[in-house]
């Protein structure tokens, strides 16, 4: 249980914290400062230190060097005490253990810092042992150059030891590189060490500018989680070193760690700016989740259109003319990198309308192969009388005949080789290509919509179970569900393509067969607010942002999850959820 580390907002596994302390600091953040060592048992034995509120107090430990066998560390093991005042355990990477303190260093730190895979393994092993609501320290190894990593990792706070020893060294850091003074013509900072005359400036001067540009660098990692958006920003800063970028795609291969820490949705775009960004969570997520949950329910064909730049897809002037030929004869499924495929039900759903991509015309063999296997895996779950490929022939039509020839398709192509999805004759064509197709009804259209809804948030299957018979008020994309005496259960939130339930709505979820996210709390009435020690237990497929269920002795209530479940059960501070509808029972 930690009285003093609170996290207030997540980005991934990436944190913005908060040290209360006597002067409280908001991480990640530098805490050399704070730093009072009670000293190694290795030379001697140590007296417990009397501590205070106005720093963390490093308990009497003993560090063991990476590679040290696992006996000898079970052997010379240190066992923590509790105390009454902000405390810090040592641990190893190797084989840590919760010791109930407030934060937990590395002793092995400079061992994995530097190999992309080793830094990976064991930050995700120290992050599944130690509780979620306790700060994770590495000492002796941030640079300004690999902080931003680090923090997007899941590491909370630093020192500035390794910055001031290579500025007594001659080295110049910054953001992107590393400089020996005597290469350095001028001095590219403008902080407050870099002042004077090139020609004056000394290796304590060096030291002084490195804590500044690591100090900076944690102030924009801070800003950029504030923003949900540190990945856009890794995605570029790790091209500055190898092990930088070999560790950002190791943490890309820890789906369990990063999924579980990452929310359903954001409120800031999504740069997709190189071939990294396919591997993104967000991105995997949605294209799973189409893929194995959401359903076709229209009696129609099929045709596929290129994405367009402007979201959602439905708003673009491509898109007005596509639906203009097809007159809602088919359905229409849009073909993307990086999203993979977009159903027309889903184009408002985070990341579909939230992502911006650099457009050159030329795709490359990766986005080919992502996007390829996506439109296989869905055609595999969804049948249609046929399919129609309405495309560009860059790109888009090399993937659908991969396809075509791995299914044993025949699809009927309407846009010539040289030709545009706009033209005229293109267009034509694809009006041809429906010629005696019914058009279906708005009624069935938004009805698709909120089952399609439910089946990507809740599970394969939730649409039918949830809304077998019910009918649609408002506007698109701003639907309200209703049953048949206007009981209102659910409305549609078109920034983020989600729904959000009503009272009425959540009772109606428990009651379905449709798989339910539940938070159960103590005997209270939650407020605005359910903190996280008066949570009993929670599903661990919550993620944050999702709708969750909020039952207790005295309370029932619809909430948006601020946690992931089980950072719910584990922490003792902070909002779990935010309640929007509760009753008192």
């Amino acid at each position: 249980m930690t009285e003093y580390f609170e996290v207030h907002e997540r980005d991934g596994a990436a944190r913005l914290g908060e040290l209360r302390l006597e002067t409280p600091r908001t991480t990640p953040a530098l805490v050399g400062d704070l730093l009072e060592d009670g000293g190694s048992r290795w030379s001697a034995d140590r007296e417990l230190p009397t501590g205070d509120e106005s720093a963390l107090t490093v308990l009497p430990h003993r560090g063991f060097p990476g590679g040290t066998a696992d006996p000898v560390r079970e052997s010379f093991a240190v066992d923590y005490p509790d105390v009454a005042f902000p405390s810090v355990a040592v641990v190893s990477s190797a084989g840590p253990i919760d010791h109930g303190t407030d934060a937990y260093v590395v002793s092995d730190v400079q061992s994995i810092v530097g190999h992309g895979a080793a830094l990976v393994e064991a930050v995700v092993r120290l992050r599944e042992t130690i509780p979620s609501d306790t700060a994770l320290i590495f000492s002796g190894v941030a640079t300004p150059r690999n902080v931003a990593l680090l923090a997007y990792a899941g590491v909370d706070a630093f020192d500035a030891t390794r910055a001031t020893i290579k500025g007594t060294q001659g080295k110049y850091l910054t953001t992107e590189s590393e400089y020996f003074l005597e290469d350095l013509e001028e001095l590219p900072c403008s902080c407050p060490a870099c002042q004077g005359p090139r020609g004056e400036f000394t290796r304590a001067d060096c030291a002084e500018h490195n804590r500044n540009a690591l100090a900076a660098e944690l102030a924009v990692v801070r800003q950029r989680i504030r923003d949900g958006r540190l990945r856009d920003y890794i995605e570029g800063q790790a091209r500055h070193d190898q092990w930088l970028t070999a560790a950002m795609r190791e943490l890309d291969s820890q789906w369990g760690y990063l999924e579980e820490r990452t929310p359903i949705l954001r409120e800031g775009d999504l740069d997709a700016a190189t071939e990294d960004t396919l591997r993104r969570v967000e991105i995997q997520r949605f294209a799973d989740r189409v893929t194995s949950r959401y359903r076709n329910r229209f009696d129609a064909p099929l045709v596929l259109v290129p994405c367009s730049a402007r979201k959602p897809y439905s708003e673009s002037q491509s898109h007005t003319q596509f639906h203009r030929a097809i007159q809602w004869r088919a359905h229409l499924v849009s073909m993307t990198s990086p999203i993979g495929v977009v159903p027309q039900e889903l184009e408002t759903t985070y990341p579909a309308q939230h992502y911006d991509t650099v457009v050159t015309g030329r795709w490359s063999a990766d986005e080919k192969d992502f996007v390829a296997r996506i439109l296989e895996r869905y055609l595999e779950r969804n049948e249609y009388p046929y399919v129609v490929a309405h495309v560009p022939d860059e790109g888009y039509r090399d993937i659908v005949e991969r396809v075509e020839a791995e299914l044993d398709l025949d699809v009927t192509y309407t846009v010539d080789r040289d030709a545009h999805p706009t033209d005229d004759g293109s267009l034509e064509a694809l009006n041809e290509a429906l010629a005696g197709e019914p058009a279906y009804q708005k009624r069935e259209r938004e009805h698709n919509t909120v089952r399609a809804m439910a089946d990507y948030l809740l599970g394969d299957g939730a649409g039918d179970e949830l809304f077998e018979t019910f009918q649609t008020t408002s506007r698109y994309p701003r639907l309200q569900v209703r049953d048949s005496d206007e009981t209102q259960f659910a409305t549609m939130v078109p920034q983020y393509g989600t729904l959000s339930f009503t009272l009425e709505g959540a009772k109606r979820w428990v009651e379905s067969d449709a798989p339910t996210k539940r938070v159960e709390i103590d005997g209270f009435v939650p407020q605005g607010s359910v903190l996280a020690p008066g949570v009993v237990d929670a599903d661990a497929d919550i993620r944050v942002g999702d709708e969750v269920v909020v039952e207790g002795p005295r309370a029932f209530g619809i909430a948006r999850a601020e946690m992931f479940g089980r950072e719910m059960v584990e922490s003792t501070r902070g909002v779990a959820c935010e309640i929007r509808h509760v009753e008192e029972l």
